[in-house]
């Protein structure tokens, strides 16, 4: 069953169209990996899904319905959570705190309540910190929880943006580029980390540059070039595509 889809999806800068009749279908359950050489179009099209830029056209359903990702608090809303290349951590804060800051597209309770420290404002920032303390214990890194964000490991850092994502109860987590920057061993224990996070029931979209874990880790892929989808489907028939080779993989056969 298709959790989101986009139709017909278009964004120009000036006379530079980035994104060109893009259209992609992103299944419930799956680690759906969005793909291509230098100046794609993919991240453009990615900060369209997740609402940090503004289609000129094109057609959004998220759960059958249409959906407008216009606005990035109105996304996190409806279910879509992202990460970033570079990381936006709020470096001052612990570990714990910027994981309660992902709960705030769920909390319901107002500034006034939280300034007068309402018995229900109580109880709601109790429950923030519980499920911050899950989502620290899921990632691996609870025993930082009291380090400044700063003060963690660039791996940790990682984490730790997945784990505030996380806790926005997403119905699709958008990863871009969450292997960037890590040795070996900790792309690995990445990997583990997404296939857990799939497994347990959250969709996963991923812009990955690392071609042998983005294929190991997808059920299904997306090639982009100049801005059009010019392959998709499994990871061994992508590979195997005459033009994502030409494109992408250096006129060589990686299969």
């Amino acid at each position: 069953m298709s959790l989101l889809e986009v139709s017909h999806l278009q964004k120009r800068f000036g006379g530079v169209v980035a994104v060109n009749d893009v259209c992609l279908t992103i299944n419930q359950g799956e680690i759906y990996g969005l793909i291509g050489p230098n100046g794609a179009g993919k991240t453009t099209c990615f900060n369209l899904i997740t609402g940090l830029y503004r289609a000129d056209s094109g057609r959004f359903a998220l759960n059958g319905a249409a959906y407008s990702p216009h606005k990035i608090e109105k996304v996190a809303e409806a279910g879509i959570a992202r990460t970033f290349q570079n990381l936006r951590l709020f470096s001052e804060m612990s570990v714990l705190e910027n994981v309660m800051t992902g709960r705030h597209v769920r909390t319901r309770n107002g500034l006034w309540a939280a300034l007068s420290r309402h018995r229900r404002a109580r109880a709601e920032e109790a429950e923030t910190e519980r499920l911050a303390w899950h989502w620290l214990e899921y990632t691996g890194i609870a025993q930082f929880a009291h380090y400044r964000a700063c003060d963690l490991a660039y791996g940790h850092q990682r984490r730790l943006e997945i784990a505030r994502a996380l806790a926005t109860e997403p119905q699709l987590l958008a990863l871009d580029e969450p292997a960037a920057g890590m040795n070996a061993a900790e792309k690995v224990a990445l990997g583990a980390l997404l296939r857990r996070i799939r497994d347990d029931g959250t969709t996963l979209l991923i812009i990955e540059h690392d071609v042998r874990l983005i294929m190991a880790l997808c059920d299904r892929l997306s090639v982009l070039d100049f801005g059009r989808v010019i392959a998709e489907g499994t990871p061994q028939a992508v590979r195997r595509h005459p033009d994502v080779i030409r494109a992408w993989l250096g006129g060589e056969n990686h299969a």
